[in-house]
């Protein structure tokens, strides 16, 4: 018995340090991977740490890198985004506004009609520095460093000064190219919208317009369906004695996408007067009222069911009247309202 239990104390004081010496060696090992593991992560966060200012500081780069465009013939280099800008007529004013540049604009001018509703609170916290264009003194008076005119007049004798004018007053301007072009595309459109969203460095905002008013428009194509035969469509802007008509410009390109054929496409400029003798012979099937200017749009009905000479035309016999405001009838952020009441106007019966 004595032996026995000698034994077990020998074996018990040997096993006691074995474990203890497996213990150790277990601290050891564990240990070790678990410092490491540490270390790693604490490198992967400096690592992360590193690499976010260096994407930050790349997209600052590109923001701040010079911008150069061909515009109205010029090309023009914009090396930052504008900060003061003045917009000339009401479709660029709505272009900035959609844009959500409208902090970026210290005047505004030259309204058509009504602005969209869904922009007019952004509208009324810019200054309207004339109802029509302003003169230079005024202009040069809010201090812009960037100007955006619609239309070349913006630029003419009766607006603002040139371009070149401007640029030597270290001023910064953009024409809207789909505006003062024969045969503006919609892609036209979409372009001037695209350069303003690069000089202001908001290509993304630009990019997210120009899709949803693409998807907004081929909601409406897709309504309107194959047209076999188009309707004749005369476009009656103003005049008494003679018309002036929409001739080879943006509003015969939304009329055509309508499923509607202008009368007077084959006259190769934007605008045009014509003959009301000329307007019998060509018989449209729908005359387009454009609502704007001095006349009411009363007025211009009662002038055009009323013309001795237009009696016998189709429209007029079936009283086929239909209106568009100005506004919608320009190269702006009103397309797809645009071609959506032409084509109702044009086919009703598809949009019941």
């Amino acid at each position: 018995m004595k032996t026995s239990t000698k034994k077990w104390n020998r074996l018990c004081k040997g096993g006691w340090v074995g474990l203890l010496l497996l213990l150790m060696v277990l601290v050891s090992a564990c240990g070790s991977p678990a410092s490491t593991g540490h270390e790693a992560v604490q490198k992967q966060g400096k690592a992360q740490q590193s690499q976010a200012p260096a994407t930050e500081q790349q997209a600052q780069t590109e923001v701040d890198q010079p911008v150069t465009l061909k515009n109205n013939d010029r090309e023009i280099t914009y090396p930052e985004a504008p900060k003061r800008a003045v917009t000339l007529n009401q479709h660029v004013t709505e272009v900035m506004l959609a844009l959500g540049l409208g902090d970026k604009m210290v005047g505004t001018s030259y309204l058509d009609d009504q602005i969209l509703p869904e922009l007019k609170e952004a509208y009324d916290k810019v200054p309207v520095l004339s109802d029509k264009y302003p003169s230079k003194e005024v202009l040069m008076a809010a201090e812009p460093d960037f100007v955006y005119a619609g239309w070349k007049s913006g630029f003419g004798d009766k607006g603002v000064g040139t371009m070149e004018e401007l640029e030597k007053a270290g001023i910064k301007s953009y024409l809207h190219e789909s505006s003062n072009k024969p045969g503006p595309t919609v892609d036209d459109v979409f372009t001037d919208i695209q350069n303003i969203g690069r000089i202001f460095r908001v290509e993304d905002r630009a990019n997210e317009l120009v899709g949803k008013m693409k998807t907004e428009m081929e909601q409406t194509t897709s309504k309107l369906g194959t047209v076999d035969k188009p309707v004749k469509v005369f476009v009656y802007d103003s005049g008494e004695e003679q018309a002036f008509t929409a001739a080879n410009n943006y509003l015969t390109t939304l009329i055509k996408m309508a499923g509607g054929k202008n009368i007077f496409d084959d006259i190769q400029k934007g605008w045009a007067d014509v003959s009301w003798e000329e307007v019998v012979n060509r018989n449209p099937d729908v005359i387009i009222i454009v609502d704007y200017g001095d006349k009411s749009l009363d007025q211009k009905r009662a002038l055009l069911l009323n013309k001795r000479e237009l009696a016998n035309v189709s429209a007029i016999q079936n009283k086929r009247l239909m209106v568009l405001p100005l506004s919608a009838a320009a190269e702006g952020v009103r397309a797809p309202i645009a071609l959506k009441i032409l084509a109702e106007g044009l086919y009703p019966e598809k949009f019941k």
